[in-house]
Order: C-alpha cells, then structure tokens, then sequence
C-alpha cells in the first residue's frame, strides 16, 4: 500500500509541475521580451509588474469560439494539440530533479533512449494539425516541421550518445551520479550541438520556419482557435521545460551543485533549467528566422559534423583514462 501511496504522489508532484513550469516560462517570456524589446504592454495587466498578463491570455483564449474548418478532417484535427503537449509529460517522468528514486516520477533504465524517442512524438502534432487543417499554409508548415525533425534529430541524438558513452549508461539518474566537473570543457560541443538540434525541434526562433507568420501565416496552427490554439503553445513551453532539464541532467551535472549537498538538490537543477530557459527566449528576441536552406545547412554541414567530432573526443578520452 505504502508503494502505490509513493507512486501516486510523485506522479501528482510530476503533473503539477507540467502544469506550473510551462505556464512560469511563458510568463517570463513575455516580461524577458517586454524588457529587452521595450514593449510596454505586458507590463500593465494586473497592476504590479503585469502580473495577470498570463491570467488575461488564458481568459482570452478560453473566451474565444473553437472552430473547425468544413474541410478538415475533424478526428486529426481535434486530438492534434494533445498529441503535441502530452509527449512532454512523459518525459517529465524520467528526468530526475534529485538523488534517489522519490525524486523522479519513474524510474527507467534506458531514460535516455526513452526520453528522445517520446520527445520525437511530440512534433508528430503539428504534422498532424497541419495536414488535417485543410489548408495549403498548414501543409506547407507541417511539412516543413518534417523537415526540420529529419535534419535534426540525427545530431540531437550523437550528442546526447556522448556523454551517454562518457557516463557508461543511458540511465539519466546514472548519468548524473558519473558526472564530473572536469567534463564541462570537453563535452561542451555535445552540450551546443544538443541545445541548438533541440530548439530546432521545438520550432523556436531562429528556427520557426514552420510557424513563420511572414511567410505561412501561421503554419500547421493557422486554423486553430481557442483553447486548442493554448495547447498547442503550452505544449512549446513544455518543450523548452523539458528540453532545459534534459540538457542540465545530461551536461551540467544535474542536481550538483557548489554546496548544499543532497539538501538543495532540486533547488540547483530548478536553477539551471530556469537559466537555460532564458537562454531559450534570448535567442528568440536576438537572432532573425533562417531561411530553409541555412537551416538544413546548419543540421547537416555544421551540427552532425560536430557532434560526430564529440563522440571521437570521448572514445580518445575514456581510452585515456582506462
């Protein structure tokens, strides 16, 4: 009874901070891009700061009329935006916030293979929104998201078998607890190539082709209103949740910290995911949206090249040190 107790709970832990990470990161965003592009309004709702700028888009959203285009195929159309955000409350499940089995939601063996095959899911969501729009924009977005999940998910994955090679295990609790300081200098090639295949699948600027308002209107979400819309952006922040933690478990030594022993475990892996996650909305307010060229020429000249150069780094490395 004890056990079936203990899953509950972190599995209540873990929904709960599906819900609340994403919506934190979305609210930061708004304030970080209102700060760095001197954009007035977010900060005004609410009084203090804009605190209510987060509760006025939800109540927008939820205010508005869920439409479905005649021509759509309705079925696809409809579950898209749960295909697209409930991949990433998988992932959460394998990532560890701490030492020892209460401080994840399940324990997996193959964490690492798991989580990148789940994440993959994910964009499954905006191919399926965009073929059941009934709308050459949506298709033209949801096969440019094809495209871009081709081209980099290849490097995303060489990086992430680096350091699982450096570590000797796909188990990401294993991978924190072989972590040492001395691998920051020579996996940080991993680490970029990583982050950047990363943001490339979560379709976040430079990398929003498939959303690229300019271009598509707004790709695979064109037709989407309403609280389907709110899933699907939820579901990018959920992304940038996960794809931040990932990054902290596999390169930045998870839940160590300087100090504070086991006691302030999560406290340095919340830490660390918080300051990848601004890195994520500095990109997107600094760097202009590739062109679809540049974008498969950085995936398949540039990132998979790098990320081949990683794992010969750590062979010569771990031949070194046996």
């Amino acid at each position: 009874m004890n056990d079936v107790l203990d899953v509950a709970l972190r599995l209540i832990v873990v929904f709960a901070v599906f819900l609340v990470l994403p919506l934190v990161v979305g609210q930061a965003e708004h304030k970080v891009m209102a700060h760095m592009q001197g954009r007035l309004g977010p900060m005004y709702a609410g009084g203090f700061h804009g605190w209510a700028q987060l509760v006025a888009d939800g109540v927008k959203f939820a205010q508005k009329e869920d439409i479905v285009p005649a021509g759509a195929d309705k079925r696809i159309f409809q579950i898209a935006p749960a295909v697209a955000l409930l991949p990433y409350l998988l992932v959460l499940l394998a990532i560890p916030i701490g030492p020892g089995e209460g401080a994840v939601g399940q324990v997996i063996d193959a964490g690492l293979f798991f989580a990148l095959a789940v994440m993959g899911i994910g964009v499954l969501g905006s191919l399926m929104g965009g073929w059941a729009s009934a709308n050459k924009f949506s298709l033209l977005g949801g096969l440019r998201t094809a495209a871009q999940l081709l081209a980099y998910e290849l490097p995303m994955l060489l990086a992430a078998a680096s350091v699982a090679m450096a570590a000797g295990t796909v188990s990401l609790p294993g991978i924190v607890n072989a972590f040492e300081w001395w691998w920051l200098p020579w996996q940080i090639i991993g680490a970029l190539v990583f982050f950047t295949a990363g943001l490339a699948e979560l379709q976040r600027p430079p990398f929003d082709m498939p959303v690229a308002d300019s271009e598509i209107i707004f790709g695979a979400y064109t037709e989407y209103t309403g609280l389907r819309f709110a899933l699907f952006l939820l579901a990018e922040y959920a992304g940038i949740v996960v794809l931040c933690a990932l990054t902290t478990v596999l390169f930045l030594g998870g839940w160590h910290g300087p100090f504070g022993g086991d006691d302030l475990a999560w406290v340095w892996t919340l830490l660390k995911v918080a300051v990848l996650a601004f890195v994520v909305i500095w990109l997107r307010v600094s760097y202009p949206r590739l062109r679809e060229d540049q974008l498969q020429k950085l995936a398949w000249t540039v990132l998979i090249p790098l990320a081949l150069a990683q794992i010969a780094l750590t062979g010569i490395v771990k031949v070194a040190i046996q």
